[in-house]
């Protein structure tokens, strides 16, 4: 018999997204000081995945270029491709990209910033923000 109440929305069948998945196999691989295999992955995530599922999201995390890996035995071993800054930054700038209102996205985002944030965010619009500064030829002094 069907159970209905999976239907519902919020409710959970045990089973996670993809997206889900691959955050939490890039926060663990992010968290390391060090490549990790597939079981190390595994080993770090909650619950019980199957060895396959992590082997899976490795490969393709990997195939979308977002990590690097080199042999380890008769395994891979897996690092980010990019530090965790500049993959959120790519993930807020292709959300941007794809909205219908760049403006309002803008408008929003900026007042649901705290304080501190968005103090931090003017002082990186400004130029002011010190030895972080990126340095790029088409900014300004």
């Amino acid at each position: 018999m069907h159970d209905r109440k999976n239907d519902e929305p919020g409710a959970t069948s045990g089973r996670r997204a993809r997206g889900e998945l691959e955050s939490g196999v890039l926060a663990a691989l992010y968290g390391a000081t060090e490549p990790l295999t597939a079981r190390q992955v595994r080993d770090g995530l909650p619950g019980d995945l199957a060895y396959t599922t992590v082997l899976t999201i490795l490969s393709r995390l990997y195939d979308k270029g977002m990590l690097v890996r080199h042999r380890a035995g008769r395994g891979y071993a897996y690092a980010p491709a990019r530090d965790e800054a500049a993959h959120t930054a790519e993930r807020m700038r292709s959300l941007l990209e794809h909205g219908a209102d760049r403006e309002a996205v803008l408008t929003r985002f900026v007042s649901e910033l705290s304080e501190e944030d968005e103090q931090l965010l003017q002082r990186l619009l400004s130029g002011h923000d010190g030895p972080q500064h990126s340095g790029r030829a088409d900014e300004g002094p």
